[in-house]
């Protein structure tokens, strides 16, 4: 891994399983993603963002954020609406060519659907301690009962990912 990714990778290391390891294509589309996530914040959403993409050309397919509060939705999470739209632009439910980057590690209900919808290949920032279901709680997306299994790299951009959930809730809290 070359020094430039190693530092993006931030302290946390990339903790990746089954061997998979980020390329630069990942660590681009998790900057988009953290672009996503702040635009989320600045109109009062929690600040995660994804962005599918397709994982050998790196061509973007679906982007996200969270939605919930100004749509009323609780299924309006970052990592839904990249999918949808991924899955409507290429006229396919089954995703397993792409890969979904996201800030926060996936909820339960995001990590189903990242099962259902077949995606590759996940890569994501901070871990969640309080609904992580891709590795801290839960291991859904790898679990070997299920009939799919996505290859997850963890831990792309953890710090600045984790900074600006972290400022988003104090400020809440604040307010």
């Amino acid at each position: 891994m070359n020094r430039l990714l190693a530092r993006l990778l931030g302290k946390g290391a990339a903790a990746a399983v089954r061997g998979q390891h980020p390329s630069e294509t990942d660590v681009q589309m998790m900057r988009r993603a953290l672009d996503l996530a702040k635009e989320a914040a600045a109109m009062g959403e929690a600040p995660v963002g994804a962005v599918v993409y397709e994982t050998d050309s790196g061509r973007v397919v679906g982007e996200g954020s969270n939605r919930r509060e100004i749509d009323n939705d609780p299924a309006a999470h970052a990592e839904h609406i990249a999918i949808r739209a991924a899955a409507k632009r290429i006229g396919d439910w089954r995703l397993n060519h792409c890969t979904l980057a996201v800030t926060l590690e996936p909820c339960p209900m995001c990590a189903g659907l990242i099962v259902n919808a077949r995606v590759g290949r996940l890569v994501y920032g901070a871990a969640d301690p309080k609904a992580g279901a891709v590795q801290t709680l839960y291991q859904i997306t790898t679990d070997e009962r299920l009939n799919h299994r996505v290859e997850v790299v963890a831990g792309i951009m953890a710090d600045e990912c984790a900074r600006v959930l972290s400022a988003f809730f104090r400020d809440l809290r604040r307010r």
